[in-house]
């Protein structure tokens, strides 16, 4: 039987890092046995599914690169299709009306968590012959077993089971018709021939009642695989400040889809000690069985340093291909200076994110508006006055404007003047960035071009007081 997966967001949100790791998941697993992955929209939820969710689900899935083989379905299509699976059971005795008001269920829960009970239906409908009109409001209950267990392996957490005496009576159709999730997450499986169903713990409780009804629809049943939440790195429930925001916000911030996947595939899964993995290797070594049962820890600074080093070791022309949007988004025009390839074999060492690659780059594309005022204060004295315009003069008059004779021009004039290097380097490197830290500064005079160094340097010496 060919292995099919699926990945099946409620399109209440945007896409977080714990749907994004699921998702990876179940795809890696089509993927490595050469199978196919679904995506499929839950959206019976309609008062709070909205389509700019839709639309967050699918931009973040397509920035990841999860390519879907089948879908998207949308399960607010298939109503016709889960109604008559749903008339068909209470044709058949297993599923029957319940016509209990929200009162006496609310007095019912109330009276089971008095006595410490668990809350649950208690069945008195189940097999009621009062009479009831036609239109009488009611919901449709599926017929649990009230004997025996619930049993299936899990992928992650071994072998798993229910007492059906756990379980009650789960409303499938709503008062005004809608099919519940439940129901409908098996319907679609059975349908789309899922073989493996890759979801987060907090849908552990809802297995049993599933399998039971795969059961009565005579429908086989997937394998499971339940995997543990994501915690921030201080152990709590992960929240917006350790890093739980939709996955395009990490675009937004500077990182590299490829880092981002690397990191999430470790977030509960590992093979040996190896901890970057490409694309290609994600697909051959997963295994469902290698997850861990464990919570995993997000952790922003190991993601930093994952980007980095994709930064770093990409090809420049692909990770320029995504610098390109931080510097729109950032309004840097960078189409009148260097390449942007060329700026990442710059500064790629010392970013760990885009966004701040392009912030850093500013300079080489821009003319700063003030130079920064610590650096001004410690470099730019009037005793800089000297080794600037003296190095402005050779500058102009340099036929060849490469690396190696910038560097010689810096050289030559602290030797000139009886100067250390870092005497002349610094107030030049201030002068033309504006700021205290860059590369090696005849590097950086190359790529910004002799015009745009000239003309800053005459800017600096118009401001510089007269030496002492």
């Amino acid at each position: 039987m060919k292995v099919k997966t699926r990945f099946a967001p409620s399109p209440t949100g945007l896409l977080h890092i714990g749907g994004a790791r699921t998702a990876l998941y179940s795809w890696l697993f089509a993927k490595s046995q050469g199978g196919e992955f679904v995506l499929r929209i839950e959206d019976t939820d309609t008062e709070r599914s909205t389509q700019a969710a839709i639309d967050a689900i699918m931009e973040g899935m397509t920035w990841l690169g999860f390519d879907w083989d089948e879908g998207p379905y949308y399960q607010t299509k298939r109503f016709d299709r889960y109604n008559q699976l749903i008339d068909q059971l209470l044709a058949e005795g297993k599923a029957y009306k319940c016509y209990c008001s929200k009162e006496r269920l609310e007095a019912l829960r109330e009276g089971q968590m008095a006595n410490g009970e668990k809350p649950r239906y208690d069945g008195h409908c189940r097999d009621s012959h009062e009479h009831h009109a036609d239109d009488e409001p009611h919901v449709i209950r599926f017929r649990n077993p009230q004997e025996g267990v619930v049993a299936f392996d899990d992928h992650v957490r071994g072998r798993i089971e229910f007492a059906n005496t756990e379980l009650d009576d789960l409303i499938i159709r709503r008062t005004d018709g809608v099919p519940t999730y439940n129901f409908c997450v098996v319907v679609d499986d059975w349908d789309m021939q899922i073989t493996q169903v890759v979801r987060g713990e907090d849908h552990i409780n809802n297995t049993p009642r599933q399998i039971n009804i795969y059961h009565a629809l005579g429908a086989p049943v997937p394998e499971f695989a339940h995997v543990s939440m994501i915690l921030g790195d201080d152990g709590a429930k992960l929240s917006k400040r350790h890093g739980a925001v939709g996955v395009m916000q990490y675009r937004d911030d500077g990182y590299l889809p490829e880092a981002v996947l690397n990191y999430l595939v470790r977030l509960g899964w590992s093979h040996g000690d190896q901890e970057i993995f490409s694309r290609e290797e994600m697909i051959s070594l997963f295994s469902l069985d290698n997850i861990s049962k464990s919570a995993s820890a997000f952790n922003t600074e190991k993601l930093k340093w994952l980007n980095n080093h994709y930064i770093r070791t990409m090809d420049p022309v692909y990770v320029a291909s995504h610098l390109e949007w931080q510097m729109n988004d950032l309004g840097i025009d960078y189409k009148d200076g260097p390449a942007l390839t060329a700026i990442i074999g710059m500064l790629a060492e010392r970013c760990h994110t885009l966004r701040e690659l392009a912030q850093q780059s500013r300079y080489f594309y821009e003319e700063y508006e003030a130079i920064d005022e610590a650096a001004a204060k410690k470099h730019l004295k009037a005793a800089a006055r000297e080794p600037l315009a003296m190095i402005r003069t050779k500058l102009a008059a340099l036929d060849s404007w490469e690396t190696e004779a910038l560097h010689q021009v810096i050289q030559d004039t602290a030797t000139e003047l009886n100067l250390g290097m870092g005497k002349v380097g610094m107030p030049l490197r201030v002068a033309v960035t504006g700021v205290g830290q860059s590369p090696s500064i005849d590097a950086v005079m190359q790529l910004i071009g002799k015009e745009r160094v000239l003309a800053r340097l005459d800017k600096v010496l118009a401001l510089l007081p007269a030496a002492e």
